[in-house]
């Protein structure tokens, strides 16, 4: 169960419809332009996530970290680059806690 300040958390993090839509575009990382089926474990590069946004880079790696910290994605580092997923299992924790308290 999420606890109040996560539900916060996450709540800030989904207010931003960029951020809504890096979550939904990351459901389908095989979507993104050289995306290989190996990565898929990993996650997507930010660069690639930046690219498809139009943002910058400073404000997609904000934004991705906030996705972060609410528990949505997981960041993984591969040398200087660093690759990011959804975190399905705490999705799951998210909305199970959502249908409880609503």
């Amino acid at each position: 169960m999420f606890s109040e300040a996560e539900l916060l958390a996450v709540f800030r993090a989904l207010s931003n419809p960029a951020r809504r839509q890096m979550l939904v575009w990351l459901k389908e990382p095989m979507s993104f332009p050289g995306q290989e089926p190996d990565d898929v474990e990993i996650g997507v590069c930010v660069t690639d996530i930046q690219q498809r946004t139009g943002l910058g880079q400073s404000t997609t790696s904000q934004y991705l970290a906030m996705l972060r910290q609410a528990g949505l994605v997981v960041a993984t580092r591969r040398g200087k680059w660093t690759y990011y997923r959804r975190d399905e299992a705490n999705i799951a924790r998210l909305l199970e806690t959502l249908h409880d308290v609503f």
